[in-house]
């Protein structure tokens, strides 16, 4: 008999196993059970073609509506062709030198056919696709593309697999289609002893669910839909309590950590700030700032997400913050994801704090601070002249990127870090400036973030953060006009588009153009379709922008000459800037108003609220135009038109969530790992959430390490690997 924990390969066989842990990294009964049925079709539905993505793995069923079979043109061999269809929408399936195929591949047949698509002429296709044909009146055996049994399984499902009420669709691979996956389930399952449950049976009680063993079979081998539903609601809140009882734990190891206490005191540094301020904070500003100065007066270490719109004034809530931590006597420290965001920081900074940021130079303030700057593209005099400011203390702010995580820099007394745009950095490498506080002290963190948490998000990824919301724009802000520029149905406008830039430069104000890639690399086929900034840098200046200042900006230029063009383009010098995503944050150019974004179905819809968050800064309205060649109707152009229709970021921050895959949400792409959430959708299921939630904190105030309730502890462990559980729990 098998548990949860025995390797695959001693139930399947050692062929299984590896081939099962290569495409999907399944290597114990618990991750083979884990990996849920997407969906489940019952006899004659078919899939829906219309919503396939480009890229994707797919096991579709639908049915064969034309076969062709001829002789390639260009060389010896031949194509067979299939049209499939769902009824509404049809799909190629293209098949090289088989034409035995047509044998078994008849019209009229259904069947599923898994395979990744791509496409070819704008159009998308399946090439070579797996396939297993149903049986039908006509047809009464089933058949297989695979010729012998893949990893000693027979080629066809025995009769069990089609004569089920309901047919589970597994997430499949190259090599490894649905319904091998349904077979190796079944075998699975008819090994697996009854599994030990987690959740106590009042527990189980309390919130309706069903038991662990009922739930496995029934996500895998349900009779009806009600069993599905069953066995969802009991893995998802699984999977709910899984994180919560991490989150639970990281906030109670949190409170009995020791920080340095930072009150607000009287007529210092703080305080001559407020009083130079050209502006009046707002409402939302004062309020958020009361918070974290509560926080800050704490032995406790404060945890606090700051999330605002683009432009709501966040930058002068966490100066604040530092200069209190300043006047008790230590450093802080504004950890930033690009170079060019850093030294936008360090200027903003200093021309914010004028001589109270400028200690030691003759100018400089009674009470004043030090800025440092620190990235890694400084010479190594810089860097040694900031190194030595900031292990001696003489620097209370210090404004770095990746660079200040190195071991090499040493703080004298760090108190506050404060980490802008969270979602651009790996836990690690946020986690990595908490550990430099002095005599064992942890520092406050503050976390910034332009793209507003959905609540669901913030409860499960957050969970561990007090969370602060910034929505009220300060007075003076600009209000941004967004257009979307079809270039396939309305060529005429991308014309117009650069004569609006010429408009906007001949007014005295400058402008952004943002490309997807730098275009000094290797292209391949869709790149070919795509603007990059070299060549559309030379292109503007020679043609429609002739006469204009065009320069350009991305990641791989050295730093100074990075910092360079955005000081000339700060100063007026620069007309016209091509860019990459570097200018995505922080950039601050009040006299910037116009901005085209090409190709603007290659970005998500946080990141073109963010960089649609750079023109408008100043006096003067904003112009954004999202410039796409995606087809009308498209998921790609229904986002685009959406960021057009709206500058609400909490709106567009919720359609964001609907739109990407959720384990992006959650940071897998920064930890490397894939998603724990299997069925748990942030999106649908914030009642489950809150409710593991509570029962998640009960359960840690009265057993902090799961001592009691082994069963919880196993869960965590197998439903969140060590890694997974470690990411967590610094997020």
């Amino acid at each position: 008999m098998a548990q949860l924990s025995d390797p695959l390969a001693d139930i399947l066989g050692e062929k299984a196993g590896a081939a099962l842990a290569k495409a999907l990294e399944l290597h114990t009964v618990s991750d083979l059970l884990r990996h849920y049925p997407r969906r489940y079709a019952t006899g004659g539905e078919l899939t829906t073609i219309a919503g396939l993505d480009e890229d994707t793995h797919v096991t579709i069923m639908a049915k064969i509506a034309k076969v062709e079979l001829r002789k390639m043109q260009q060389r010896k061999g031949t194509i067979l062709t299939l049209t499939i269809t769902d009824g509404r929408s049809e799909l190629s399936c293209t098949y090289f030198n088989q034409p035995g195929l047509v044998k078994e591949l008849v019209k009229d047949r259904h069947g599923l056919f898994a395979g990744k698509v791509s496409k070819y002429r704008r159009a998308l296709q399946l090439t070579n696709p797996q396939y297993l044909l149903l049986p039908d009146e006509d047809h009464p055996q089933a058949c297989s593309s695979e010729s012998g049994g893949p990893f000693g399984l027979a080629a066809v499902p025995d009769e069990q697999y089609f004569t089920r009420p309901l047919l589970p669709v597994y997430p499949a691979a190259a090599g490894v289609p649905s319904w091998t996956i349904a077979q190796c389930v079944r075998v699975v399952l008819e090994a697996l002893d009854e599994p030990e449950d987690p959740l106590s049976a009042d527990l189980r009680a309390e919130h309706r669910l069903i038991s662990l063993s009922a739930a496995l079979r029934g996500v895998h081998l349900p009779e009806d839909t009600a069993e599905v539903e069953a066995a969802r609601a009991r893995l998802r809140f699984d999977e709910a309590l899984s994180l919560q009882l991490v989150l639970a734990q990281r906030r109670q190891a949190d409170a009995q950590r020791r920080a340095p206490a930072c009150p607000p005191r009287e007529n210092a540094l703080a305080a001559a700030f407020d009083r130079r301020l050209p502006f009046a904070l707002t409402a939302g500003q004062v309020d958020v700032g009361r918070e974290v100065a509560a926080d800050l007066a704490e032995t406790h270490p404060m945890s606090r997400l700051l999330q605002g719109e683009v432009g709501s004034g966040k930058t002068v809530v966490a100066l604040r913050a530092m200069l209190a931590v300043i006047d008790a006597g230590r450093q802080t420290a504004l950890l930033a994801p690009t170079e060019v965001l850093a030294a936008q920081h360090a200027r903003s900074l200093r021309e914010l704090l004028g001589p109270l940021g400028r200690a030691g130079e003759l100018d400089s303030a009674e009470q004043a601070t030090r800025i440092t700057l620190l990235t890694g593209s400084m010479s190594i005099g810089a860097k040694r002249k900031a190194l030595l400011d900031i292990v001696t203390g003489e620097s209370g702010i210090v404004i770095g990127t990746h660079a200040l995580i190195q071991e090499t820099v040493q703080f004298f007394d760090l108190g506050l870090v404060v980490v802008d745009e969270q979602h651009r950095f790996g836990v690690e490498q946020r986690d990595a400036l908490r550990g430099r506080g002095r005599d064992g002290a942890t520092p406050h963190l503050l976390v910034m973030t332009a793209t507003p948490i959905p609540r669901t998000v913030a409860m499960t990824v957050f969970g561990d953060l007090a969370v602060s919301t910034l929505r009220e724009l300060p007075r003076g802000r600009s209000p941004i006009v967004s257009s979307v520029v079809p270039v396939l149905e309305k060529p005429a406008w991308l014309e117009r588009a650069w004569m609006r830039v010429q408009e906007e430069v001949r007014s005295g104000r400058q402008a952004y153009v943002v490309c997807s890639r730098i275009g000094d690399d290797e292209q391949t086929d869709t790149q070919q379709e795509t603007a990059a900034v070299l060549e559309l840098a030379a292109e503007l200046a020679a043609g429609p922008l002739h006469g204009l200042r065009v320069e350009v900006l991305h990641g791989r230029m050295p730093g100074d000459e990075k910092d360079a063009v955005m000081r000339a383009f700060a100063a007026g010098e620069i007309d016209v800037l091509v860019a990459t995503t570097v200018i995505e944050v922080g950039v601050d150019v009040p006299n910037a108003t116009a901005m085209v974004v090409m190709d603007a179905e290659r970005f998500g819809v946080s990141q073109l609220h963010q960089l649609r968050g750079r023109v408008g800064r100043g006096g003067h309205a904003g112009l954004c135009l999202l410039v796409t060649s995606a087809p009308q109707g498209s998921p790609a152009r229904e986002r685009i038109e959406a960021v057009a229709s709206t500058v609400d970021g909490f709106e567009l921050a919720q359609l964001d969530l609907e739109q990407r895959r959720e384990g992006d949400v959650l940071g897998v792409a920064q930890s490397g790992r894939r998603s724990s959430l299997r069925l748990l959708s942030l999106l649908r299921d914030g009642d489950v959430i809150a409710a593991a939630r509570v029962q998640a904190q009960a359960i840690v105030d009265s057993d902090p390490r799961l001592e009691h309730h082994p069963g919880l502890a196993q869960m965590v462990k197998s439903a969140l690997d060590g890694e997974r559980v470690d990411y967590l729990a610094k997020a």
